[in-house]
């Protein structure tokens, strides 16, 4: 009997991600624990958890894993360490120590785990931690990510939460990763495009977190797998309402002709369902519409900072080399938690 073939690339990344509403559902229904030094736990969605261990010091603790969304091992390895890294810059946090979590066929070639390893080693060497050890399991499938530990003062951690009126919303990396790798997976030329997803899903956010921490940060979270209008309405939560200029938004070139050929995530769908009632579209395309709910890999930092330093913080992160931009501002909660226009 013939063996079936191993596919490395079925689609994955952060579209991988069980659906908001699901998860929303199970953690509700999980008893709360309370513990003084916990300073932020899951209740609030964050990006992760922090504990306090002195009073100048606090442990920042994340994981995050999935399956391959580009067919290099090398470049997954990548992208996948930039994505589980991104998870402390997004709290403010340092990284110090990364553990490997491998899921891996055993009838599949070993060299292609380790250029997985390879690529892993390369950003948390420049993240400035440590590889530390981590486990294995065999699986039917390839999935590969990071457990992570940083460091942060208690009192200078990034909340997602914090928003404020009156602060501007900066966004450090482009839009419409998952549209771009759905189109490369199924045959479509996406040439410049599909580079310009990798270079922004191996770009650590270590930099632009390093530049916002310098301004007034109030709220910060990182753009993943339930889209820019997922996480934003986490950011927002029932006090306040996001005004976002559809003409500032950073995406892609290209996405809005892949959606127009449905090139497009199922996990795009369940972002729509999930927050959809939330979001006033004011003469936007269906293509925009797409692109912000679409689930990022890898994506970038959503900052909610005080307008008078917004000006000079987004000109530093021009400097890193990705698109970004001064995509909205927070008000007073209106009937929608979002309109854009």
């Amino acid at each position: 009997m013939k063996q079936e073939e191993i596919v490395f690339c079925k689609g994955g990344g952060c579209t991988a991600k069980l659906g908001p509403g699901a998860l929303a559902k199970v953690l509700d229904k999980l008893p709360k624990t309370y513990d003084p030094n916990l300073l932020i736990g899951y209740e609030g969605s964050d990006d992760a958890a922090v504990y306090k261990l002195t009073d100048d010091l606090a442990m920042v603790q994340t994981l995050d894993f999935f399956p391959p969304m580009v067919e290099d091992p090398y470049i997954f390895g990548q992208i996948a360490a930039a994505n589980a890294l991104s998870d402390i810059y997004a709290m403010g946090g340092d990284v110090k120590t990364a553990l490997n979590i491998v899921c891996f066929p055993e009838a599949m070639d070993l060299n292609i785990l380790g250029k997985i390893l390879l690529g892993v080693r390369e950003k948390v060497k420049e993240a400035g931690g440590v590889l530390a050890g981590g486990h294995s399991i065999a699986d039917a499938d390839v999935k590969y990510g990071l457990s992570v530990t940083g460091t942060i003062h208690p009192d200078k951690v990034f909340a997602n939460s914090g928003c404020r009126e009156g602060d501007v919303l900066l966004l450090t990396k482009p839009l419409g990763v998952g549209i771009v790798c759905t189109a490369s997976r199924v045959g479509e030329k996406t040439g410049a495009a599909m580079d310009l997803a990798v270079k922004s899903m191996t770009s650590l956010n270590r930099y632009a977190s390093e530049i916002v921490r310098k301004y007034r940060v109030h709220g910060c979270t990182d753009v993943t797998g339930f889209g820019f209008l997922g996480h934003l309405c986490e950011m927002l939560g029932d006090s306040y309402t996001a005004l976002i200029h559809k003409d500032r938004i950073p995406f892609i070139p290209g996405c809005e002709a892949y959606v127009e050929e449905f090139y497009i995530t199922a996990a795009g769908q369940r972002n729509r369902n999930h927050v959809g009632a939330k979001v006033e579209f004011v003469d936007c395309s269906f293509a925009l519409e797409e692109i912000l709910y679409d689930p990022q890999t890898s994506g970038g930092l959503l900052v909610s900072m005080e307008r008078q330093d917004a000006d000079r913080a987004l000109e530093e992160l021009r400097g890193l080399g990705l698109p970004c931009g001064m995509v909205g501002e927070i008000q007073a909660r209106g009937e929608k938690a979002v309109v854009v226009s």
